[in-house]
């Protein structure tokens, strides 16, 4: 049944963090806002899909769909044009083999030596953040509290070791940052007398409020960090890539997990009730990945080039193109993410 413009189905998106890769996500919202048959009713966004997620849903507020992609076009643009006093760019032989990493950079390199050796208290004792000063220019903060999506950002509690969802009313630039806070590389944010890091440590992103807290039984995954890789890391810096990517990644795929293991216990016994155990069993999962973006070096996440940030949007949009095409026929009536396959490449 193709999906009717009259009568919107309501979708919610899980957005995962992954610095610059984040504006392969910006792609694929873009895509998905001129579907006039979805409604985007919940994200769930960690890191950059926190960026992505607050950035859509303020300019959704002032300019409804077309709103939202200016503005995410507007944050992406800053971001890039931050970049380019940044210390940390490609090396000149990386930009004419035009190849998209800072492995050859010496001062990457360098930076990452400092960084086993110091900490941000050290080495940025101002706390400055690239990203402060651009929220606050293309977010409408205020305007959050009654926005039409719900959002949900993950930090973690650096104290507690456990994640902090914030919802609309919530967010702030502080809320924003500390969602995408690496540890290793700014300071730790403090949010009403705790201190936060990254949410990707313990949700990249957060499922479970989409589930209890959404009318939508359709989540997309837009997934920018692979869960499975064939090759095993022989370098330094390919092993440490591979665990930040497991630790990333485990939050969600325990949650993937859970929902499989509903979905068979609903199909073994139809009438599950009417309580969150029915509202697990009866969510329909998808996923808008590429492999292209996962075959890129992990170092470009901290490419801001604004040329590198259009390839990701691009890849993005042919993505959702894709999923909308092969898959879109499935939303609001079957899960097409299969998840015992997928899980069972784990």
């Amino acid at each position: 049944m193709p999906l009717s413009a009259s009568k919107p189905l309501l979708i919610d998106l899980a957005l995962q963090g992954g610095g610059a890769h984040g504006a392969f996500t910006w792609g694929v919202i873009d895509r998905l806002l001129e579907e006039p048959g979805l409604q985007i009713e919940g994200i769930s966004g960690t890191s950059a899909g926190a960026m992505n997620a607050a950035v859509m849903a303020s300019g959704y507020e002032h300019g409804g769909a077309e709103g939202a992609k200016a503005a995410l076009e507007t944050f992406w643009k800053a971001t890039a044009d931050a970049g380019r006093f940044s210390p940390l760019q490609r090396s000149p032989w990386a930009m004419l083999s035009g190849q998209w990493t800072l492995q050859n950079s010496p001062l990457y390199m360098g930076f990452e030596v400092m960084s086993r050796m110091f900490s941000p208290y050290d080495l940025n004792p101002m706390n400055a953040h690239p990203l402060r000063s651009i929220l606050a220019e293309t977010v409408d903060f205020a305007c959050l509290a009654k926005a039409r999506q719900q959002l949900f950002i993950t930090a973690t509690n650096v104290r507690t070791g456990t994640g902090r969802v914030f919802r609309n009313a919530e967010i702030t630039p502080d809320v924003l940052i500390a969602s995408a806070c690496l540890p290793t590389m700014f300071q730790a944010v403090e949010i009403d007398g705790e201190a936060y890091w990254d949410g990707g440590y313990v949700g990249n992103p957060t499922i479970t409020p989409l589930v209890r807290e959404t009318n939508s039984h359709d989540t997309i995954l837009v997934q920018i960090n692979p869960i499975v890789r064939d090759a095993v890391p022989k370098t330094a810096r390919d092993i440490l890539n591979r665990l930040n990517e497991v630790a990333f990644n485990a939050p969600l795929v325990k949650e993937l997990r859970m929902i499989a293991l509903l979905h068979k216990l609903a199909n073994k016994v139809p009438d599950v009730g009417d309580g969150e155990s029915a509202r697990w069993a009866s969510m329909r999962v998808h996923r808008i990945a590429s492999d292209r973006v996962d075959e890129v070096d992990s170092s470009s996440k901290l490419i801001t080039e604004w040329r590198f940030l259009q390839g990701l949007r691009n890849e993005g949009r042919r993505c959702a193109e894709v999923f909308m095409a092969e898959h879109g026929a499935n939303l609001g009536h079957r899960s097409s993410l299969d998840l015992d396959a997928m899980l069972a490449a784990c």
